[in-house]
């Protein structure tokens, strides 16, 4: 009963999630243009028909829906965070919306469309959203509603379960009654059964499911409680509490028969970062290695002619999970020994800069050629700096935690980067910066990084 609920709710709410767009272009072509339709045959002469573009905004927006959580219910009570899941899926539609229209040149949309449909679908989101937990407060306080439960545990684990189920706003619950187990203590309010009880207890309570609910020292005794609760014919669910510091975070995976439960999750395994941030890698590199193909040609010129050597400078560097890939960079200084270049920093005033290297550190325009990593997949647009392995080596020795740092793709920017740690700066707080970074990924933190970057582009310190 309480997976049906829950799957019932999140249906409708999907469905709702899923026509905002075409609600949003609605307004935008009606505040464009005036017209009520979006075919062109009402359209005035030569106005494109807007029904591929809100195709493709629908497509993009049902991923970054379903990545965001935006029609999973119980987010709609979580205190913070709903913004910026909003904003985050909103971010990711659009940027693919717009690299598909630069891209795209069979039809030219109107930008203001687009822009005023994203600041509807904002709004209509939610609004929507809000609609919706009023309509579930208002199901919830409807007793014929409710979910009635028979809780197997009577101590203070399972007080503090069927406290949260009588407090639930996701769905409204009452608790009929608690089952002792042998040897356990009763810290509940209710009518409390014994197991013995339970293959004589009738179901003219209505009991709709069971909720076995044991801390973590008990559970073995599932096993033997499984068989007793079968003759009651109604769904048996185990509540999981592993301890403090151990979160469940749905991370549980099925293999091969064993179930395997994620004791220390990577958001580098969600399906946000491998799928939203990997698209939005590609085509933002995409169209930064177009804009600034004419930038790139007339840099490798110049150093070509002012110092003898290759245009680019290949380092090796470590990146996702501890590998080794070739990072690319303008070169920037003139040859010297590998184990120099491998085990020294850049200094200021360094007399192994050329005079166009000099200018290319310092307004970050070496980086360019590392948009080809992105494209290759060694690298994404914003992450921790990549390191030399023999730095590598060194900071797992004297810094606590560096290799967490590990754990996201190497990146062109990143978040110490822009608050002024990189070059010969310090390397904890580089790490502080970089680990705080990993906490709170978003796609919307890494859209601020970027923002912050191209702000400071030729104002870096320690750009050397």
């Amino acid at each position: 009963m309480i997976r049906s609920r829950l799957s019932f709710a999140r249906l409708y709410l999907r469905v709702v999630t899923l026509l905002l767009p075409a609600g949003a272009y609605f307004i935008a072509v009606k505040l464009r243009f005036g017209f009520n339709l979006l075919v062109s045959r009402t359209a005035p002469p030569g106005l494109p028909s807007y029904w591929s573009i809100l195709l493709l905004t629908t497509i993009v927006w049902a991923i970054a829906a379903e990545e965001s959580g935006l029609w999973n219910v119980e987010q709609l009570y979580t205190p913070g965070g709903k913004s910026r899941r909003l904003l985050e899926a909103l971010a990711f539609t659009y940027s693919i919306v717009m690299v598909a229209g630069f891209l795209y040149r069979q039809a030219s949309y109107s930008r203001l469309v687009v822009g005023i449909s994203a600041v509807a679908l904002f709004f209509l989101a939610t609004a929507a959203r809000v609609f919706f937990r009023v309509f579930l407060e208002f199901w919830r306080k409807d007793g014929r509603n409710e979910v009635k439960i028979l809780v197997v545990g009577t101590d203070r684990f399972a007080r503090r379960v069927g406290t949260s189920l009588l407090h639930g706003e996701v769905l409204p619950c009452r608790v009929m009654g608690f089952v002792r187990l042998p040897d356990q203590e009763v810290e509940v309010d209710g009518p409390v059964y014994e197991l013995d009880q339970i293959p004589a207890f009738s179901n003219g309570n209505s009991i709709n499911d069971v909720i076995i609910a044991l801390p973590a020292a008990r559970l073995n005794d599932v096993q033997k409680i499984a068989p007793l609760l079968e003759k009651l014919c109604v769904p048996t669910r185990v509540v999981i509490d592993l301890g403090e510091g151990v979160v469940l975070r749905d991370r549980l995976i099925d293999l091969g028969g064993f179930h395997m439960l994620d004791l220390r999750p990577s958001l580098a395994e969600t399906g946000s970062y491998l799928f939203q941030k990997r698209i939005f890698d590609v085509g933002f590199s995409i169209v930064i290695l177009l804009l600034t193909l004419p930038i790139t040609l007339l840099i490798a010129v110049a150093i070509k002619l002012r110092s003898r050597g290759p245009v680019f400078f290949v380092q090796n560097r470590v990146g996702l999970n501890g590998r080794v890939f070739r990072m690319f960079k303008f070169r920037t200084m003139n040859g010297g020994s590998r184990e120099e270049e491998d085990t020294r920093w850049t200094c200021e005033q360094d007399p192994r800069r050329t005079t166009v290297g000099t200018f290319l550190r310092r307004t970050n325009l070496d980086e360019l050629p590392q948009f080809l990593n992105v494209l290759r997949g060694d690298m994404s647009i914003v992450g921790p700096r990549p390191e030399r392995p023999y730095f590598v080596e060194r900071f797992l020795e004297e810094i606590d935690r560096y290799n967490s740092r590990h754990m996201f793709k190497a990146g062109i920017t990143g978040w110490a980067q822009v608050n002024g740690w990189r070059g010969d700066s310090s390397i904890a707080k580089r790490v502080e910066y970089d680990l705080y970074y990993l906490r709170n990924w978003s796609l919307t933190f890494d859209l601020q990084i970027i923002t912050m970057t191209l702000l400071r582009m030729f104002t870096s310190k320690n750009a050397y």
